[in-house]
């Protein structure tokens, strides 16, 4: 559906497949040559089952556009038809609609698929709705934005018995709930408190009835970090916590630990200029210029490693929290998005 919007809208090159299910649009300026500007909008769901009651509600059970990705869409959507239209700009905008947002990693998969280089991005800017902001307001930080996401599985192998015959056993529950305190102290005990950082255990798996100690028991969680060092400190810590207890237990471990994506780094001069074009969309004194990092993750950030750009949030007004079955994008902010799209493109690429 993207992609026949696009090609309606007269856009000078479409391609579709990148990043598996990534759809690129290539605008061009008729002010002359210039620079390229990227403008990106993700376009997943998720499975969460639907409960708004709402019309225009998902057909599909178990799915639901509980992020606003639809309306990140709409936006962008809307701002290429526009720059299609008029053209008042020089160089090249390229409206970027990226897959698997939320989990599947599609802004890694699609700038190794060449995204910067085949279309010669210059800058790149992604923008997010933020309920608990009002419509019309923009949110937005120089520097990390958002947090690096990072899970791990361990998995503690012990010595099954009799339950009533605990001496006969090397209780790989008793080991797991020691190892779930101690890595409470990873941050409460070695982070310096005005930093961030988050080590949760968020699943325990082990045993099936009442009578009988199990062999293994399973932990799995999550890290979130602001900083590539604490990143790296909390990866160390939890494999020496664990290992330690295991083995003082003379148990087993198998530790899987997997680094997801990166902090999401906003460029400081890019955002000083994402900050001047949404001051300029909706006035001074609707823009939040120091808003408090979030540690949610965001695929942007491959992006960000790629080329200089920034991440905005903006105002999505008194809704249900992102990732709820009743949240609900509210279309009311559609032509605040368009319109900062619009006018990042006509600011950055002004006519020669």
């Amino acid at each position: 559906m993207v992609a026949q919007k696009l090609r309606e809208f007269g856009c000078d090159e479409i391609v579709e497949g990148i990043g598996r299910t990534g759809v690129v649009g290539v605008i061009h300026g008729s002010r002359g040559m210039g620079r390229t500007i990227g403008l990106r909008a993700d376009m997943d769901a998720l499975p969460i089952e639907e409960q708004t009651g709402k019309p225009h509600a998902s057909k599909n059970p178990g799915m639901m556009h509980a992020c606003g990705h639809d309306g990140h869409t709409a936006m962008l959507l809307g701002a290429a038809r526009y720059l299609s239209e008029t053209r008042n700009f020089s160089g090249k905008a390229v409206v970027i609609f990226q897959p698997a947002e939320e989990g599947g990693a599609g802004g890694k998969a699609m700038v190794e698929d060449g995204l910067m280089d085949r279309f010669g991005i210059d800058e790149v800017y992604g923008l997010h709705n933020m309920p608990g902001l009002p419509v019309g307001e923009f949110a937005i930080r120089s520097g990390p934005i958002m947090a690096a996401t990072d899970e791990f599985d361990i998995t503690i192998s012990g010595k099954g018995s009799h339950a009533a015959m605990p001496h006969q056993s090397v209780d790989p529950i008793t080991i797991a709930a020691q190892c779930i305190m101690a890595m409470q102290t990873i941050v409460s005990r070695g982070v310096d408190p005005v930093e961030s950082l988050v080590v949760s255990v968020t699943q325990v798996h082990s045993g099936f009835t009442d009578n009988v100690i199990p062999t293994t028991a399973m932990l799995n969680g999550t890290v979130r970090s602001l900083k590539p060092e604490l990143r790296d400190f909390a990866e160390t810590r939890i494999r020496q916590i664990v290992n330690g207890i295991v083995e003082a237990h003379g148990a087993s471990v198998e530790i899987d630990y997997f680094r997801n994506y990166p902090v999401t780094h906003n460029h400081p001069e890019q955002t000083q200029k994402a900050i001047a074009i949404a001051e300029a969309v909706v006035g001074v004194g609707k823009v939040e210029k120091d808003v408090r990092p979030m540690l949610g993750g965001e695929d942007f950030s491959y992006m960000l490693e790629k080329r200089p750009g920034a991440f905005i949030f903006m105002g999505n007004g008194d809704t249900a929290s992102l990732h709820n079955p009743a949240y609900d994008f509210n279309d009311d902010a559609i032509p605040v998005g368009s319109s900062y799209w619009a006018k990042l493109v006509e600011t950055l690429l002004p006519p020669r």
